[in-house]
Order: C-alpha cells, then structure tokens, then sequence
C-alpha cells in the first residue's frame, strides 16, 4: 500500500492542516481541474520548485478560501472585486494577476517567501473556487493558523495530470508528505469530457499593467488601456469572457502572455 496516499474524507483533511502548519509541508491536493501541489512556507516553496523542476520568474499562486482573504491580501478596484464576487457566487474557478496590499507583504516572514512567491514585478495569481477539497483547506489555514495556500500543478512541468491522482508522476510522488486521492471529484467537474478534451488548468486573467501596477477603473467608459488580458484559457473560458464583456468595456485575448 502506498502510505502517503488518502482518500479525501469530504472536509477539512486534518492530516493535510498538520503538515501544512508544520515547516515546509508538500501536499497533493484535488481540484476542479486536477491535482496541485499545497505548500505555505518558504522552506514549502523551495521544495514545490525543486519537485517542479519549474522557472522562478513566473507569478506564484495564492489560493484564497475567502473572498475576506483576497480583499485582505490583494490590491482591488471595485470594478475588479465586483468581477471576483460574481465568479465567487457562480462557483466559477478564477485566477488574475494582482499586486499585493502593502500591509500584507509587511505581515508575511523575513525570511524569502516573498521572493518565492511573487514574481519580479511584486505580482501574485489569486486564485478563488478551486475546488472543494482546496478550498477549504485554504481556509481552515488562513482563518485557523494564519498560513498561507500556495500551489502549482502536481504533474511535470509541461505535461497534465490527466485529473488523475495516478498521473502527478514518480517525481512529485517521492516529494509529497502527503497525498490526498478525489479521483471522482474531478471528474465530476467536467463530467462529458474525455482525457483529451478536458480542461487541464484554470483561467488566468492579467489585472496589471507591463510594470505590475492595477490596470485604471473604467467606468463605463470605452477604449481603457491598460485593461484586463485572458493571458491562459481553461476551464470555464467561455463564461468568464462572457462575465468580462458585462464588466468590462475594454479587454484583451493573449493566449500565453504571462509576462
């Protein structure tokens, strides 16, 4: 038998809050797209890069379980939070670029995590309706410990999970102090789709300018720039851009532009 892996019990994973509030915690966890890697520490990341094998310079993502969380940790127009709470009553997965509040870089660690999770620009991915099983771990650490949820895709860097505990690849495997098994969850999120078909990833949406500062409200008005960028397709893409063209007046499509 394989002593890492768990079946997740419908709740709070109790043995996922214990290594996770403990130093340098690596645990597998379910989404509504496939599995990622949870950590909350420096000593987390650093691990969560070198299981990845993955490229520093690109934004880290913060998984919020609140919509108090991301208010409290991200800079927001109201245009902007509006566009979150509407994802957020939808149950929609969401993820935008963001800078961070000032006060809450100061409450962070002396101790590198800032430089890990953020890229150059001080910029973060929060992310919002994950998934169940996240989501309420992210939570429970947040509003229970004071720990942040940070994560990237559990599958080699470049190549999916399938949705698959089973697909997360020998290499993360061996690094994870935990993993935590919903094959059935997954799949229900996108019941009719095949391996081939099924969305892999979240949608990712820039809501900064070249240098990381907030893109301007609108207010109704037309030809805003800089404005919202659909820098990464995924799951739910046509509701999202629907959602975008009711909030925004002006935005743009550049599949891959993370920089």
């Amino acid at each position: 038998m394989d002593s890492k892996l768990i079946a997740w019990n419908g709740d709070v994973q109790p043995e996922a809050v214990d290594i996770l509030t403990g130093d340098g915690g690596l645990v597998v966890v379910p989404t509504k797209v496939g599995y990622i890697i949870m950590t909350s520490d420096k000593e987390g990341l650093e691990r969560k890069f070198e299981a990845k094998e993955r490229n520093r310079n690109k934004p880290g993502v913060v998984l919020c379980g609140s919509l108090e969380q991301l208010r409290a940790l991200a800079q927001l127009t109201p245009e902007i939070d509006a566009f979150y709470e509407r994802h957020w009553n939808d149950d929609i997965l969401l993820g935008c670029i963001l800078p961070w509040k000032e006060e809450a870089v100061a409450a962070l660690p002396d101790d590198g995590t800032k430089e890990l999770m953020m890229d150059g620009r001080g910029t973060s991915c929060f992310v919002i309706k994950f998934g169940v099983p996240g989501e309420k771990l992210a939570k429970e650490l947040y509003e229970k410990h004071g720990r942040f949820a940070f994560a990237s895709s559990a599958n080699p860097s470049g190549k999916g999970n399938r949705g698959l505990v089973e697909g997360i690849g020998e290499r993360i495997h061996d690094r994870a102090d935990l993993i935590i098994e919903a094959n059935d969850y997954v799949a229900s999120i996108q019941p009719e789709a095949t391996t081939e078909t099924r969305h892999e990833q979240g949608v990712m949406i820039s809501m900064v300018d070249a240098d990381g500062t907030l893109i301007p409200e609108q207010g109704g008005q037309r030809s805003i720039s800089p404005a919202p960028v659909v820098i990464r397709k995924g799951l739910d893409i046509n509701r999202i851009m629907a959602i975008l063209a009711e909030s925004f007046n002006s935005w743009d499509f550049r599949q891959g532009e993370y920089y």
